[in-house]
């Protein structure tokens, strides 16, 4: 229980909040913290939430700039570290799009060299290059699409991992009487939650029925 904090919320009388704390031994926080790196809240500023990714990534690049790359150097650094950094995150959460563009902007700028403040030019546009080697491209990821991914495999657990806690809170919450594929965004979502329906087209998009007895199966709808 030394881990363990508790968040109330401020309509939450404070005899109610001391028999809590009582009960399980451990303190409220008075301020949202991180838990393994990732913001405990999202709130209207997303950009402001997910700074700290930026800033790990600005960092990296900064102190490789300073050294003489080749450019075959460049692609193994972006992919095996820079485009690494967000990964865990974009997991749990859909990143805005205009952060995930500042980020291949960043990425894209290392690639072609430029240092500081000076200006290269671009000779292919960042979506090219996230194309595969044998479609002309270098194979780096689209953030955006990567992240989607991701999320997706989460959206795939809820519809297989009846058994675990992950998928037992979020049917209680958002789809008591139906699947992950039947659910809906609701009303107040949190915003793991409508990160996860963000990704549920794609779930759709790749999956389709092993018919079994098929009672469970919508014709006219289904795959």
């Amino acid at each position: 229980m030394g881990k363990t904090e508790l968040l109330f919320s401020r309509n939450m009388e404070a005899s109610i909040q001391s028999t809590i704390k009582e009960v399980w031994g451990v303190q409220n926080i008075q301020h949202h913290d991180k838990y393994l790196g990732l913001p405990s809240f999202v709130g209207k500023s997303r950009f402001q939430s997910f700074k700290a990714i930026k800033d790990r990534v600005w960092a990296k690049l900064q102190g490789w700039k300073e050294k003489l790359l080749s450019q075959a150097g460049r692609e193994v650094l972006i992919k095996a570290v820079v485009q690494a950094i967000p990964t865990y995150t974009m997991s749990c959460f859909q990143l805005p799009k205009g952060f995930c563009k500042d980020l291949e902007g960043m990425f894209a700028r290392f690639w072609w060299g430029q240092r500081d403040q000076e200006r290269r030019l671009h000779w292919l546009k960042w979506s090219t290059l996230c194309q595969s080697k044998f479609k002309g491209g270098m194979g780096f990821r689209d953030l955006e699409s990567f992240n989607l991914a991701l999320l997706a495999k989460q959206g795939w657990r809820l519809l297989h991992s009846h058994g675990s806690l992950f998928t037992a809170v979020f049917k209680a919450k958002y789809f008591p009487n139906s699947d992950f594929l039947s659910s809906a965004l609701g009303s107040k979502p949190s915003y793991v939650w409508r990160s996860i329906y963000a990704a549920k087209a794609v779930v759709q998009a790749g999956s389709l029925w092993r018919i079994g007895q098929g009672d469970k199966i919508k014709v006219r709808t289904d795959h």
